[in-house]
């Protein structure tokens, strides 16, 4: 196989959990070369279950593809060894909460002085300033400052979460995006730099109508949740059909979906025919959609039927359901990643597809400090008297899990 992408970019891997271990996953599949810091316990990501004599089907998910060493970051021994690596290093990525790397002597005033040329970057909740800044923060946090959770639920109920974690997983891939535009820079000609990026801000961002309209209706039009339906146009939404539910969109589509509902008599009913006026008769309009469900045979009937006249419309799939779908199965969507320990394990393939390489690398997620040895020897010269001393006095550490 040619040379990937990355290769050649050295990264060194602060992250845990989601947000930073999704980043440097990336950039690991794309051919950097990744070198990931544990405490000598492991990051907490190795506690999360699905476990396999000691090891975690999490964690794997989420560290496929990077070299891991594990060390006790408060000794002046494990920072000096970081600061060496850091200097031959392209990237550092690191999503604690504000002033943590600063007590370990690897913030960025600390790290510019070491390599000019380095780009870090810095995930967080609330983002690296601002009053917010210094608090701890998931996914769920996030989600609940940016006015997310407030949107999802019923109408004057309680609102609702999901157990997914699209915030941090989108944060990843935001901070790989621009760690990868100011790799970019620096090939130009410009220098290193650091980068901020702030869970809040990326969520924020989702809102992909709600801000201008409540800023453009000079706050009258407030986004509030709406349950099912779609709360500014229809028919948009959850429906059901028979024993099961399926999402329809049809705000672009009125004509085909009045066709395949038997319902040409609406098709040009001027109360219907303009999105932007649709969400006044929601009710009206997602009433007879549903109505005409009801007289459907199944989802799938429902869905031949409204794909026939190119609607969009979708099952609500499990994930299940979605593992064992055709589509799924055509594209790849699931890789099996076969661990030593843990044995096989199927995780979602990464969706950035590239012509040039169409199938994702064979990658391992590395044992709690599996590496150390093989970094500090090759990357470092350093002695195997001197790996042993460091084991001795409990600054480096390995574990089989």
């Amino acid at each position: 196989m040619s040379q990937r992408m990355l290769q050649g970019f050295k990264v060194v891997d602060f992250t845990h959990i989601i947000a930073g271990p999704h980043c440097t996953k990336i950039l690991a599949e794309h051919g950097a070369e990744v070198i990931k810091i544990e405490p000598l316990t492991g990051e907490l990501a190795r506690t999360l279950p699905l476990h396999r004599e000691g090891r975690s089907g999490y964690f794997i998910q989420h560290n496929i593809g990077k070299k891991t060493m594990a060390m006790n970051l408060a000794t002046k021994e494990a920072q000096d060894i970081c600061h060496e690596l850091i200097k031959q290093a392209d990237v550092v990525v690191e999503n604690f909460s504000p002033g943590v790397m600063k007590q370990h002597n690897m913030d960025w005033e600390t790290l510019k002085t070491i390599n000019p040329d380095l780009v870090m970057c810095s995930i967080s909740c609330f983002g690296q300033d601002g009053p917010l800044s210094h608090l701890p923060g998931f996914d769920w946090i996030g989600q609940s400052y940016a006015g997310i959770i407030d949107l999802l639920g019923k109408p004057d109920d309680t609102p609702i979460f999901g157990d997914f974690a699209f915030g941090d997983v989108s944060a990843g891939v935001h901070a790989y995006g621009a760690i990868v535009t100011a790799l970019m820079h620096r090939l130009r000609g410009g220098s290193g730099q650091y980068i901020d990026i702030s869970l809040i801000e990326v969520l924020f961002s989702f809102h992909e109508w709600s801000v201008q309209l409540f800023d453009a209706s000079g706050g009258q039009m407030i986004a509030k949740r709406s349950g099912s339906d779609h709360g500014w146009v229809a028919p948009t939404g959850i429906f059901k059909c028979q024993d099961r539910y399926l999402f329809i969109v049809g705000l672009n589509q009125w004509a085909g979906l009045t066709k395949a509902i038997g319902r040409d008599d609406l098709t040009d009913d001027p109360r219907f025919t303009s999105p932007t006026d649709s969400g006044k008769y929601r009710e009206e309009i997602n009433g007879i959609v549903q109505a005409w469900l009801d007289t459907v045979e199944s989802v799938d009937k429902a869905i031949e039927i409204l794909e026939a006249h190119r609607v969009a419309c979708a099952p609500i799939l499990n994930i299940a359901e979605f593992i064992a779908h055709p589509h799924t199965k055509a594209r790849g969507c699931i890789r099996t990643i076969s661990d030593d320990i843990f044995g096989d394990i199927r995780i979602p393939r990464t969706p950035l597809r590239f012509s040039e390489f169409p199938e994702p690398p064979d990658l391992r997620a590395g044992t709690l400090g599996q590496h150390n040895h093989e970094i500090l020897r090759e990357r470092l010269n350093y002695s195997s008297q001197q790996i042993a001393d460091l084991e001795a006095a409990g600054i480096i550490g390995s574990k089989n899990i």
